[in-house]
């Protein structure tokens, strides 16, 4: 029997379990957990959590400057992007969303976003497939940046991949006078940036190093 016929062969609460264990860091026990979890629920609830998955696709769109997730709009931007009261002279990478958020959250970084899309494996051998190089070149050719931030998190791939995008802008803009920063004291090594507090990425990006 095929992969497929054995997940539609599964049970409700089998085949649901298997849709929450492809959650980023959902293990198999709490999977199951969120399924009995749902069992509790009346049914309104049940299907206003139904509406709200089949309308994301139609409500969020990723803004096509920054390529973060936001509420529909008009255009294609959204509205960090456009607002005239960001310092469009700084660049912030980030890699997802979550981190995003964490900086805003702090309430200290004043300046427009890229978000990567991910974090790039040490050896990996095709990073233009891991994260968004072209769409970050193009978003630096179209900008008038003095400085780009790279805020990835404080472990061993967040570092490779800060080394990496460091080395790539370099390369492919020599001439232009560009600072490049890290975060500097303020995150201990192992931190991730979604679980940092506001206090801690303050201190961060206040004491950011030139690379």
């Amino acid at each position: 029997m095929t992969s497929e016929n054995s997940t539609k062969a599964m049970d409700p609460i089998s085949k649901l379990t298997e849709y929450f264990r492809e959650f980023p860091g959902i293990g198999p026990r709490q999977a199951r957990r969120f399924v009995y979890f749902l069992l509790t629920r009346p049914s309104s609830y049940l299907e206003e959590m139904a509406r709200l998955f089949l309308s994301i696709k139609q409500n969020i769109k990723i803004c096509q400057s920054c390529f973060r997730f936001y509420q529909n709009g008009n255009g294609l931007v959204c509205p960090i992007c456009t607002d005239p009261g960001r310092d469009q002279s700084q660049l912030m990478i980030v890699s997802r969303d979550v981190d995003f958020e964490a900086i805003e959250k702090s309430k200290f970084y004043s300046g427009v976003y890229f978000i990567l899309g991910g974090t790039i494996p040490i050896l990996d051998k095709e990073p233009e497939k891991k994260v968004r190089l072209n769409e970050l070149l193009i978003r630096i050719k179209k900008g008038q940046f003095k400085e780009i931030i790279l805020s990835l998190n404080a472990n061993a791939e967040g570092e490779h991949t800060a080394d990496f995008i460091r080395d790539y802008i370099k390369e492919k803009f020599p001439d232009t006078g560009l600072s490049i920063s890290i975060l500097g004291r303020g995150l201990s090594t192992g931190t991730e940036l979604e679980y940092s507090d506001s206090d801690t990425i303050k201190n961060a990006l206040k004491n950011r190093e030139r690379v």
